[in-house]
C-alpha cells in the first residue's frame, strides 16, 4: 500500500514518460528522471524498479542513459534498502533545471544538430558537382539555403551550450518578470533596428567589463535621459 503523495510522484513519472517518448527520448528514461526529481533521492535501483514497475534490465539502461544525458547522477555513497545483501548504488536527479536542461540542449546539439548539418555539407558538395542546367541550379541554392539556416541556428545554440547554466536561469528569470507588452515591444524594437546597428551593438557590449555594463544600464534607466531620447 502506497500513500497519496507516492502515487502522486508515480503518476508523474508516468506522464513524464509519455511526454519523453513525444521528444524522442525513451519513457522509461524520462520517467526515471521524473521520478527521482520528485523524490529528491537518494534512490537505489531496486527503490526505482519497484516504485515504476520496470524490470531489471530496463532500469539498468534506464539509469545508464539518463547519466549520460546528465539529468541524473551518482550519489556519492552507497545505500541499504531495507534488503538483505551489500549495499547498492544510489541516484540523485540534477536538480537544478537549468543544468540538466542545459545538458539535454548539448547532448541534442551533438546527436542531432551536428550530423544533420554534416548530412546538408556533403549533399551541398555533390549538388556543386552537378551540371549548369536550371533544376541543378534551384537544387543547389534548396540546399544552400537550408544548410545556411541550420548553420545559423547550430551557431546560436552553440552560444546557449557554452554558457553557463546560472547565466541563462537569470536571463530567463527576468524575461518572466516581464509582461507580454513589455516582451512584444522589446522584439519589435530588436525587429526595427537595422542588421549592422544592432550587430555593433552587440559586439560592443560584448567587449565591456561587467562594472561598465552595469553603470551604462542605470545611466541609461534615468528618467532624464529617457525623456531627451523621445521616451517614455
Amino acid at each position: 500500500m502506497v500513500d497519496r503523495a507516492e502515487e502522486v510522484r508515480r503518476g508523474f513519472a508516468r506522464a513524464w514518460g509519455q511526454m519523453g517518448a513525444a521528444w524522442g527520448v525513451p519513457p522509461s528514461t524520462a520517467e526515471v528522471q521524473a521520478y527521482l526529481l520528485v523524490c529528491g533521492g537518494p534512490l537505489t535501483d531496486a527503490e526505482i524498479r519497484d516504485a515504476l514497475g520496470l524490470s531489471h534490465r530496463a532500469v539498468r539502461l534506464a539509469l545508464e542513459d539518463s547519466e549520460a544525458w546528465g539529468i541524473i547522477k551518482r550519489a556519492p555513497t552507497v545505500r541499504r534498502s531495507g534488503r538483505r545483501g551489500p549495499a547498492g548504488r544510489a541516484w540523485l536527479a540534477v536538480d537544478d533545471h537549468w543544468e540538466w536542461f542545459h545538458n539535454v540542449i548539448a547532448g541534442r546539439k551533438q546527436r542531432e544538430g551536428d550530423p544533420v548539418i554534416a548530412i546538408l555539407e556533403s549533399y551541398f558538395v555533390e549538388a556543386k558537382s552537378l551540371d549548369d542546367s536550371p533544376e541543378a541550379a534551384d537544387l543547389r541554392r534548396r540546399i544552400a539555403s537550408l544548410l545556411g539556416f541550420v548553420r545559423q541556428f547550430d551557431h546560436a545554440l552553440s552560444a546557449f551550450v557554452r554558457a553557463d547554466p546560472a547565466a541563462l536561469g537569470k536571463l530567463f528569470m527576468v524575461l518572466d518578470r516581464q509582461d507580454s507588452a513589455a516582451l512584444d515591444a522589446l522584439f519589435a524594437k530588436l525587429g526595427a533596428l537595422p542588421e549592422e546597428e544592432l550587430e555593433s551593438a552587440v559586439q560592443a557590449i560584448a567587449k565591456l567589463p561587467p562594472a561598465t555594463v552595469r553603470r551604462l544600464l542605470r545611466f541609461a534607466a534615468r528618467p532624464a535621459l529617457l525623456r531627451l531620447l523621445g521616451g517614455s
